[in-house]
């Protein structure tokens, strides 16, 4: 995935699942600003701003850095450089503001699908959206990994996921099937052709 935050191959000393978070920001930062000009009246992008992804759980676009700046009180329209790349409290403070917000209206929150609270539509299972790590895949990055058949991008998310729970004492068959790790067939909440999350 090219806007990975995750690679360690010339710092880290262990095997590539035990890496973790290497990167505060989109490793690509400099191919795209993510304004979208249709929301420029309620949220402005800065001259020489980018709204590109950020932080241990990325955000993207005006729009998104829009709408937490606005909950947590900060600036991140006109200096999100600062504010999650060099801030690890906010930048985490973001991340947190990721994981339990729905960026889209019915779409559930990815907290909502991972702790279970989230119930599939009937469009959702049209869609092959079913509650698990996949769905919550799905509502983080959208068609960035999901929709896409087996991709490494996807597989690599799975990766640290099964190996943390590995970590914690809960194996393979606990974490549930391919069908409900996986988003390879799922249609994404997000087209990245209409604005990745």
């Amino acid at each position: 995935m090219k806007k990975a935050l995750s690679y360690g191959y010339k710092v880290a000393t262990k095997e590539p699942l035990a890496w973790g978070l290497c990167h505060n920001k989109e490793l690509n930062s400099n191919t795209y600003n993510y304004c979208d000009k249709c929301y420029e009246n309620a949220y402005p992008c800065a001259s020489g701003a980018a709204y590109y992804g950020r932080g241990p759980l990325p955000i993207y676009w005006n729009y998104n850095y829009g709408e937490v700046s606005e909950e947590l009180k900060v600036d991140l329209l006109n200096h999100p450089e600062y504010y999650i790349e060099q801030n690890a409290t906010l930048a985490f403070q973001v991340a947190i503001w990721r994981w339990i917000t729905p960026i889209k209206e019915n779409q559930p929150s990815a907290h909502e699908v991972f702790i279970g609270t989230w119930k599939p539509s009937k469009t959702d299972i049209l869609a092959k959206r079913v509650p698990g790590f996949g769905t919550t895949m799905n509502v983080l990055y959208g068609d960035l990994v999901c929709g896409q058949g087996h991709n490494d991008s996807m597989n690599n998310i799975i990766s640290h996921y099964l190996y943390y729970l590995d970590l914690m004492g809960i194996s393979q068959e606990e974490a549930g099937s391919h069908e409900v790790l996986s988003c390879d067939k799922q249609a994404a909440f997000i087209p990245s052709s209409s604005s990745p999350p």
